[in-house]
């Protein structure tokens, strides 16, 4: 239901490790912390596991916990993921790390749900397997959602965001116009706000695959052809070219998000708003940007965020447009985003609870994993075990799917995102070896002294 940052809270330059392996520097702890708690309420929602209180359907009714979590998380990608390009200072370097850090996971956990689970239970839907080569073929850009193809797995479709956010940070920090986070975020808000009931999603692909299966299928041959073009310009790695490349990956993401998003228009500006949000965020804490400013925009980018939702989402059409049951299901949780990941600043001084930097370390592995975990759990509860379903004994289901989790997420973690994210380090390296080669190759050789006479 949510994206998630994916990258490990960076390590403070000459911080030691007096703290423990693995531990995050305090001043960064928060953001694992409040990964790792968005990361399990995206778990908690999807296994619906509010609904086994009596009083949880009228809570889920004005209070979806996935958009919650969707927004506490674009929250912290948005303070983290910038300043981590920026950090490196190499266009070509990020987006290695980018792809060797999301990419394997993914790739490996779809071949498993294919491979293990029964149809009946798969956790990739008939819409996808249906038409194996466009919806994989899709998906591997992960702008899948804005090509009108579904997710492999239903939570991978904010990744799609995420990775508009990619290309779009890419593109200002080769412009150099990346300290206008606060501008951009009042301009994707402000377009929520006015726009958000006129500008139509899908104008693109605006009827289902099956209606318009050319039309589909033309847009998802440009957009791969256009994404590796961009690609490939940014990791030959000659200046010129990385700005071409980043240039060409931010139009593209620019013209999917207006043009071809399957989420509501002012959903989908809401999401930009907020992850530039948090960008200013970043860039006022630095002393980069005016306080004043940064505190503008966040003032904006929440109203904007709980009056969209109070316009634009109403009635029996909520459950379409947001997937939330009401205007209060996406405004009030929208809010309280804000609300946790203020506090969290406020803490950010202090030190977190180990359980919480953990969490958040294998965070993405959480996200990506609870889905076909959750799929193998129905299986398990039909064809092996008989849970009791009243008395204390009914909490034994719920206890059986987030240990699984857990544990399914510690060993991908430590098998699939670790070894990919050293791979990309070697990569990254190697690349950077052949340019300073070929750098030095083509440098002019200076002229020898004439001897001296006599």
């Amino acid at each position: 239901m949510t994206a998630i940052e994916h990258q490990p809270a960076p390590a403070a330059r000459g911080a030691t490790t007096a703290a423990g392996v693995g531990r995050p520097p305090i001043r960064l702890g928060w953001l694992d912390g409040l990964r790792g708690i968005a990361a399990l309420l995206v778990a908690v929602h999807h296994f619906g596991l509010l609904s086994w209180y009596s009083w949880g359907p009228a809570v889920e009714e004005k209070f979806d916990l996935g958009i919650f979590a969707v927004m506490l998380f674009f929250l912290v990608s948005g303070y983290i993921v910038p300043a981590s390009l920026e950090r490196r200072g190499d266009v070509r370097g990020f987006w290695i790390g980018r792809m060797f850090r999301i990419y394997p996971l993914i790739i490996v956990t779809v071949a498993l749900s294919l491979a293990l689970l029964p149809a009946k239970y798969s956790a990739v839907p008939e819409v996808v397997t249906d038409r194996p080569f466009w919806s994989y073929l899709a998906n591997l850009t992960l702008l899948h959602e804005m090509t009108n193809i579904a997710s492999a797995l239903g939570a991978m479709w904010t990744l799609c965001y995420e990775m508009i956010f990619y290309f779009l940070v890419s593109a200002l920090f080769v412009k150099n116009w990346h300290r206008q986070s606060a501008p951009i975020s009042l301009f994707f808000a402000g377009a929520a706000l006015l726009l958000g009931a006129w500008w139509k999603p899908q104008l693109l692909t605006p009827k289902a695959v099956s209606a318009v299966p050319t039309t589909t299928h033309h847009l998802i041959i440009a957009t791969v052809l256009i994404m590796a073009t961009g690609l490939l310009l940014i990791l030959i790695g000659r200046p010129e070219l990385i700005r071409i490349g980043a240039l060409t990956l931010g139009a593209l993401g620019a013209v999917l998000l207006f043009l071809n998003a399957r989420s509501m228009f002012f959903e989908s500006m809401m999401i930009l708003a907020t992850m530039f949000a948090g960008t200013a965020i970043f860039r006022a804490e630095k002393g980069q940007i005016d306080r004043a400013l940064a505190a503008v925009c966040c003032a904006f980018v929440l109203a904007a965020g709980f009056l969209s939702g109070y316009m634009y989402n109403h009635g029996q059409a909520a459950l379409d447009r947001t997937w939330t049951k009401s205007w209060e299901g996406f405004s009030l949780p929208y809010a309280l985003a804000w609300v946790v990941f203020g506090l969290g600043m406020l803490l950010r001084n202090r030190r977190w609870p180990r359980v919480l930097t953990w969490l958040g370390a294998v965070s993405y592995s959480v996200y990506v994993v609870h889905i076909p975990v959750l799929w193998a759990t129905w299986w398990f509860k039909d064809n092996l075990v008989t849970y009791p379903i009243t008395g204390w004994g009914r909490w034994l289901l719920p206890l059986t799917f987030f240990a699984a989790v857990l544990i399914a997420s510690q060993l991908t973690y430590k098998l699939i995102e670790m070894p990919g994210q050293k791979l990309g380090k070697k990569v990254a390296k190697a690349l950077d070896r052949r340019s300073a080669a070929r750098a030095a190759a083509a440098a002019p050789k200076p002229e020898r002294e004439p001897a001296p006479l006599g």
